[in-house]
């Protein structure tokens, strides 16, 4: 994730570079003629190039949309109504189900639409509202995962105190400060940004709002974002990246150290499932952003599609991935499925 960090800061840099440049040439007047020319909404390109594709996207997409909705919210009935599941662990997993709703319901219906409407201009409040809550999912995930690692730590390394360190006390605020740390991180970064000018250019080759192709649109000095996108980037991705390594590290030198081969199996399917998700999360944020950057290249419209599909994906396939990862490898939550289907008591 360092790699991310370096990224994400050359990355701005050199957009700062750039609206230095062009502030240098600008006259008293022309500035005059700036301020009337701001930008009231802004237009989400998308895969506006390729149609046919457009339609196979849309069909993709809003099938993997439904099985978030289904899959993430059978989880949650799951660990609200069944008893068994009333522990940490399935706390958090309820938190990390209702966070992929809520992160792709601020950004999937309205990507449908442009897809299918061809309607892909989006207002400039609108656009920070869909900004806020893709960041503020976004960096309460990355701290789940982390609390989620914490908690398996607990629960392996020092089982007899498990109850008492992961009290419902504990766990509920560790939560609550997860979604609360991540509300203000993303409204201090969307309202940075939204101050900006944005001038003339209107256009965002994106699918949705997207914080770092609309920085791309600002004509004004971005030091203070990248400074503050920098913090965010090591406390919201950093930070929790370490507290599941050495969490898993201390995992698996306690697990190396058991006896019973009973007891080494059961602690490695206990961390399996979340160490899953934790691969796929972040290998997907390290190959969306540690790759170089191919925009405003003539000739690479190709492999500008190529990111913003990815992208796209990223955005839907890791929400619809959880429930099933969470169910396939997990007894409890998959008894607890076939509890509510069924409607039959859990022997």
């Amino acid at each position: 994730m360092i790699v991310q960090v370096i990224c994400t800061v050359c990355f701005l840099a050199v957009n700062t570079f750039h609206v230095r440049s062009s502030f240098d040439f600008l006259k008293a007047d022309d500035m005059g003629e700036i301020n009337q020319t701001l930008v009231s909404e802004f237009l989400l390109l998308g895969l506006s190039g390729y149609p046919k594709i457009e339609i196979v996207y849309f069909a993709l997409i809003l099938v993997m949309y439904l099985v978030i909705l289904i899959g993430n919210g059978v989880l949650i009935i799951a660990s609200i109504f069944d008893s068994h599941l009333h522990t940490p662990m399935y706390f958090f997993l309820g938190n990390l189900s209702f966070l992929d709703i809520c992160y792709t319901s601020s950004s999937v219906p309205s990507t449908l639409v442009s897809l299918i409407s061809k309607k892909r201009n989006i207002s400039f409040s609108g656009c920070a509202v869909q900004m806020f809550f893709g960041f503020a999912m976004g960096s309460t995930e990355c701290l789940l995962l982390g609390m989620m690692a914490f908690d398996r730590y607990v629960a392996v390394c020092n089982p007899l105190r498990y109850p008492i360190i992961l009290s419902k006390v504990a766990y509920v605020l560790m939560a609550s400060v997860s979604w609360l740390s991540g509300g203000i991180n993303s409204a201090v970064q969307t309202l940075l940004a939204m101050r900006l000018p944005f001038c003339g250019n209107n256009i965002i080759n994106h699918f949705a709002c997207e914080i770092l192709a609309v920085l791309k649109l600002a004509c004004a000095d971005i030091s203070l974002n990248i400074i503050t996108m920098v913090i965010s980037n090591m406390a919201f991705l950093v930070l929790p990246l370490m507290v599941i390594f050495f969490s898993y590290m201390f995992i698996l030198y306690t697990i190396l150290q058991m006896n019973s081969a009973t007891g080494r199996r059961k602690a490695f399917s206990t961390c399996s499932a979340h160490l899953t998700v934790v691969i796929i999360f972040y290998g997907t944020i390290f190959f969306m952003y540690a790759k170089p950057e191919s925009q405003d290249l003539i000739g690479e419209e190709k492999l500008q599609a190529s990111d913003k599909l990815i992208s796209l994906f990223y955005g839907v396939v890791t929400p619809m991935l959880n429930p099933l990862i969470y169910s396939l490898r997990n007894k409890d939550v998959k008894a607890a499925v076939k509890y509510l289907l069924n409607k039959k008591p859990i022997h």
